[in-house]
């Protein structure tokens, strides 16, 4: 089998070296990953300047394809370039940070995971509900491993990604696993105005991710902060399909 290992955070992440270094035990991996961190860049992708590609290195061992583009364009270049033979699964992650509510649409990490299934290749997005740079992954890379085995002997939809958060918290702590929905829990903005020694004002986008009066049982946030594994079917079709009889039976007024 071969898997495909990508991030947003960034080639050299932890979180990525940690999923590699399990599920190489599961299939044969290769990493495309960003040359730099690119969290919250959505589903973008490059088409103004050309992706390089250059071959990354630690302690002097190859490691993977370090690509000057979005976690999007490392699937698609993966899937379609660098790999020499099918891919089986995408998996992206583990990203440093929870991607449930709203943030998911900024999320580097699920839309790796969404253009793998846009490419008809089973994709999973894994994150760990911390930012702590001290973050131990070991438990939410051997819960990707799980996960990665189930996609594969259950066969489910491949055009459905999986998005996958984790709490940080002991194993023995975790309080077992929900099937959720995306909630509507979003990063309450706060930017911190500052002044260059030169007197131009720039910003920092800061804040904090917080429930709404719209966030009810079954969402992916609440799951989360209740000590549980989330896990969220996701789809790329953006269209409100209970809308659209009610659209189609009105839009007639617009008549000239």
């Amino acid at each position: 089998m071969r898997f495909l290992l990508t991030n947003d955070d960034g080639i050299y992440a932890r979180g990525l070296s940690a999923l590699y270094q399990e599920l190489s035990k599961e299939a044969d991996c290769i990493v495309v990953a960003p040359e730099v961190e690119q969290s919250a860049v959505g589903h973008a992708i490059t088409i103004s300047r050309p992706l390089m590609v250059r071959q990354a290195r630690k302690n002097g061992q190859f490691m993977g394809w370090a690509v000057t583009g979005t976690p999007a364009d490392c699937v698609k270049i993966g899937l379609r370039e660098l790999s020499d033979k099918p891919v089986d699964l995408v998996v992206s992650g583990i990203n440093l940070g929870a991607n449930v509510g709203i943030n998911v649409l900024y999320s580097g990490t699920v839309s790796a995971a969404t253009e793998g299934a846009i490419l008809g290749v089973p994709s999973i997005a894994i994150s760990l509900g911390t930012h702590s740079r001290n973050a131990d992954f070991g438990f939410a890379a051997r819960f990707a491993r799980k996960i990665a085995r189930f996609m594969l002997e259950h066969s489910p939809n491949r055009r459905i990604p999986l998005n996958v958060n984790i709490p940080a918290v002991p194993e023995k702590d975790i309080k077992g696993i929900a099937v959720t929905r995306q909630g509507q829990a979003r990063l309450m903005e706060q930017f911190e105005k500052r002044v260059d020694p030169r007197e131009n004002v720039y910003y920092w986008l800061a804040g904090e991710t917080q429930i709404t009066d719209a966030e009810d049982n079954g969402t992916d946030f609440l799951a989360l902060r209740n000590g549980m594994i989330s896990i969220t079917p996701i789809y790329y079709d953006m269209t409100r399909h209970d809308v659209l009889d009610e659209l189609r039976g009105t839009i007639g007024k617009l008549a000239p």
